[in-house]
């Protein structure tokens, strides 16, 4: 007769509960910041090839595991002050029954995985990544926490954004200063977005002891700041396709503009409640995500 597998049950249970800590990871904002690098190894592709795909489809998996990492060293930092915040509270690490312990273990699990995958790819890109696992530290880790200290909050987004950019770009062409300047404008647009980001959550961030920008400075002057870094973003990429660093089809992009300002102007007499400005950040995701498909759809070699 044939004996039972007592290993089964102890088997599942290390699935499952490797199951419920990957359900930690924020795999919806980890899907949408693909967008940047995937960009800039277009931008960097001279043409298809077995050897092209093959870095392409590394960089994807690489960048997937890099911004979990964030992602998650950011939860994990967080994960007591979320608990007060109505918003984020059952989406918590601690809510769905983790400890911070395997969190930590996750966090930096990934960033192992992440760098071993952009070793394999080239130096540049293996080195752009550690400066993005660098700033990530400095945004997140307790004792640093620059998430909390105004300004440099912004300017680790706007770095952040533009070696996001650079990332892909290295994976497949040496870094040149047509790809800086291109890169600036995704610095542009992250530390924009984050900044709306921070005057939503204004009233959790104050009561979590939080000083992002619209704490420090208020709802309206950080709204204001991420409109203005918005304008500069729509204002930098029409330039660039006038000069023809970029395909002369994104100077289009100052149509867009003039919706995303009615948006903030809508949003702004409404009032800046959380929902309102919910509102607004769908609103400018879906214009930049038509961007985005442009430069996709119009850069060499398509």
């Amino acid at each position: 007769m044939r004996q039972p597998d007592i290993r089964q049950p102890a088997i599942r249970q290390h699935l499952l509960s490797l199951w419920r800590l990957l359900t930690c990871i924020r795999f919806d904002e980890v899907c949408v910041l693909q967008g940047a690098p995937v960009i800039g190894a277009c931008f960097a592709m001279s043409g298809f090839g077995a050897a092209t795909l093959l870095t392409a489809a590394a960089l994807i998996a690489g960048n997937l595991l890099l911004v979990a990492h964030v992602f998650v060293l950011n939860d994990w930092s967080g994960g007591h002050t979320d608990l007060h915040d109505p918003t984020r509270a059952q989406g918590t690490y601690l809510a769905k029954g983790e400890n911070a312990e395997r969190m930590r273990f996750l966090a930096w699990a990934l960033l192992a995985l992440a760098l071993l995958v952009f070793a394999l790819i080239g130096k540049s890109s293996f080195a752009i990544a550690v400066l993005i696992a660098m700033l990530s530290a400095v945004y997140s880790l307790p004792g640093l926490n620059g998430k909390g200290v105004p300004l440099l909050n912004s300017l680790l987004h706007v770095l952040g954004g533009t070696l996001h950019f650079l990332l892909g770009y290295a994976a497949l062409s040496p870094v040149s200063p047509r790809s800086v300047v291109i890169g600036c404008y995704f610095g542009l647009v992250f530390a924009a977005g984050h900044l709306i980001h921070e005057t939503r959550d204004h009233d959790a961030d104050q009561r979590n002891n939080i000083r992002t920008n619209a704490v420090a400075f208020g709802q309206r002057a950080s709204f204001a700041a991420g409109t203005l870094l918005f304008s500069l973003a729509y204002i930098t990429l029409t330039v660039m396709a006038w000069r023809g660093l970029v395909p002369s089809i994104l100077s289009l992009a100052i149509g867009l503009y003039a919706i995303h300002l009615f948006a903030t102007w809508r949003t702004l007499h409404a009032g800046l409640a959380y929902a309102n400005v919910r509102w607004l950040q769908t609103t400018y995701r879906n214009i930049h995500i038509v961007i985005g498909l442009l430069m996709l759809t119009t850069v060499p070699p398509w």
